[in-house]
């Protein structure tokens, strides 16, 4: 397997991000092994609170919101899926599979002993947490749902998601800062640009985030849709604390969190938020105010 790994040099002196990296090596599974990044921060014996991305962004994503749950007891984790931020990069798109990245994202899970967890998760930090939930349920402890959801492509994913998907295969150059920027409704600054730009020095680093939108099941046939109903069926059994804090302003995911709400059992008689002026990317708009709904919902559940 043909691997890129971003330069160091490209993460020097980024806007508001000075935490240190840590890294462990998952197989790539073919022979060799991928470098995984991931943040590690607040008290080691604290609640896990892992904190998953989406599509296009990476770990700074959680940049403002890692302060205000570490100053809350809890441990914050956060890694970079494979192909995106300081992780290795395969080179090639069909090396990019919906069930690889559950294994990769499994072996993370199993090589940190990551127990008691609470997922916070965003788009593909979802369509991907919400598997390890029901294939680990053991190991989590409650889960923050915002701007996501797990499809099996047993129905349609709605004409905002198509746009999307053929916009990310037929554009020439895929802007990355430009998909987050359109998926905000705030300003981003010129440095936040250049962050969200920094793991993606040019086209040949951005063959996983381009495979992503393809990932998604979008037909009852497609290579997750088995895997994905059966995960339901463990989420539908879920009675665990389940809350949705989805914003305001998505037009790809508005709507997911009625159903989150009534097939999931956990879900039951939470205090459910929609944060306001957020856009898809509501970790970049409202940061504050979603670490606040993480941290409110966590002291009421499980205390750090």
């Amino acid at each position: 397997m043909k691997v890129l790994r971003t330069p160091e040099s490209q993460f020097a002196g980024l806007s508001g991000f000075d935490f240190e990296p840590h890294y462990l090596q998952v197989d790539d599974f073919e022979g060799g092994e991928l470098r995984m990044h991931y943040l590690d921060e607040g008290p080691q014996n604290g609640q896990v609170v892992l904190l998953m991305h989406g599509e296009p962004s990476w770990c700074y994503l959680y940049r403002k919101m890692i302060p205000i749950i570490t100053a809350a007891g809890y441990r914050a984790i956060a890694p970079d899926l494979i192909g995106f931020g300081r992780s290795d990069k395969p080179a090639d798109r069909n090396d990019y599979t919906y069930a690889r990245h559950v294994d990769w994202m499994q072996s993370f899970l199993d090589q940190l002993d990551l127990k008691e967890i609470n997922l916070v998760c965003q788009d593909w930090g979802g369509l991907l947490g919400l598997r390890l939930v029901a294939e680990n349920p053991d190991r989590f402890t409650s889960v923050v749902a915002a701007n996501t959801f797990l499809p099996t492509g047993d129905n349609n994913l709605g004409s905002a998601f198509e746009k999307w998907r053929q916009f990310s295969q037929e554009t020439p150059e895929f802007h990355i800062a430009g998909v987050i920027k359109g998926g905000t409704v705030t300003p981003l600054s010129e440095e936040v640009i250049k962050a969200y730009n920094a793991p993606f020095p040019d086209e040949s680093y951005k063959e996983g985030a381009r495979q992503f939108p393809m990932l998604v099941p979008a037909t009852p046939n497609d290579p997750a849709s088995e895997a994905n109903r059966n995960a339901w069926e463990v989420l539908r059994q879920w009675d665990k604390p389940f809350l949705t804090a989805f914003s305001d302003s998505d037009p790809v995911t508005a709507g997911a969190e009625k159903y989150l709400q009534k097939f999931i059992p956990g879900a039951k008689g939470m205090d459910h938020v929609t944060i306001k002026n957020g856009g898809h990317f509501l970790q970049e708009d409202q940061p504050e105010a979603l670490a606040e709904v993480v941290v409110r919902f966590l002291k009421a559940q499980v205390p750090a």
